[in-house]
């Protein structure tokens, strides 16, 4: 009898799993990038082939340049309110990172923190610059300080928002587990439903009212671009554990005056992160936001950027 119960029991849930998959194949598929670029890219859109990969970006303004990376899941619209500013006075490059926006997956599937360096350098050469300003969230962030290590000669100043790179001593995101995990990730692939999407914005806003249905539409839909779910699955894959000493002497190797910009509501990587890091940048300003959480940029425009502008005047660390 048990083995009967059994067997209809997985038979139920075997049912409602290819259930799932039949209704998802409706509401969830893939949305192709030429449907993602008529809605989100605009006439400072650009494309650049870089290591095969079309890399959406935007170059706007005129004067110093600066580089703005975005973090996990996201795009280079999280910048969208410091652009507007920024572009008065400087020249402003930002862009979808491969496996995220428009521009979609790596071919060689490699998220590593090293292919993501590479990959800007390439970039960066392909536009010709060499002396700049550079920006990044979380992810983002990461990339930038290891681009800043390896590259001192071409960052001017070095603006790291809630950047990861240290190990965080706290439970990972739910997504990020889902994405880990073998049978929810295969669900994943077919099921990324918008209530999901919403659900990690509120984790890294403090404010949830600040979110609207526009916002999490355009998240929604730049995960469920061609090949950007399975791009997440497979960064999740990489083991991001590091040699810590080698982590803090990179770290510490930074010659670029350094502005470490954090929300003290911050649930995905802990203000602690950014205490550490300034410990070890030599050169270094730590700035927190009380009523921010890991997104300040988006969430805390006006006072975020206030920060940034005083860090990018002249007479900063001189």
């Amino acid at each position: 009898m048990m083995k009967k119960d059994t067997k209809i029991k997985f038979a139920i849930y075997g049912f409602l799993f290819f259930m799932i998959l039949a209704m998802a194949s409706i509401t969830y598929r893939d949305i192709p990038v030429e449907n993602l670029k008529k809605e989100y890219a605009n006439e400072h859109s650009k494309f650049r082939d870089v290591h095969g990969i079309q890399v959406h970006y935007r170059d706007e303004g005129k004067g110093f340049p600066i580089v703005l990376i975005h973090g996990t899941a996201s795009s280079l619209h999280t910048w969208d309110a410091w652009t507007n500013q920024l572009k008065k006075t400087n020249r402003v490059i930002r862009l979808d990172l491969p496996g995220f926006g428009i521009t979609g997956p790596n071919k060689e599937a490699d998220y590593s923190i090293d292919a993501y360096t590479r990959f800007l350098h390439s970039f960066l050469q392909k536009l010709q610059l060499t002396k700049f300003h550079i920006v990044g969230s979380s992810l983002g962030g990461n990339i930038a300080w290891n681009y800043a290590a390896e590259y001192p000669a071409n960052v001017e100043k070095l603006i790291l928002v809630a950047s990861s790179g240290l190990p965080t001593y706290k439970p990972q995101p739910a997504i990020f587990k889902m994405a880990k995990t073998p049978l929810l990730r295969s669900l994943f692939l077919y099921v990324t439903p918008r209530i999901l999407i919403s659900k990690n914005l509120k984790e890294v806003y403090a404010d949830d009212t600040k979110i609207s249905n526009e916002l999490v539409t355009r998240y929604h839909k730049m995960a469920l671009r061609v090949g950007n779910r399975q791009a997440f699955i497979d960064r999740a894959k990489i083991d991001f554990r590091v040699d810590a000493k080698k982590q803090r002497d990179k770290l510490k190797s930074i010659q670029a005056p350094t502005l470490l910009l954090w929300g003290l509501q911050d649930l995905w990587i802990p203000v602690d992160n950014g205490k550490r890091m300034d410990v070890l940048i030599p050169n270094s300003k730590f700035v927190t936001i009380s009523n921010s959480g890991h997104v300040p940029m988006e969430e805390n425009p006006k006072e975020s950027f206030k920060i940034l502008e005083s860090f990018l005047e002249p007479s900063v660390f001189q």
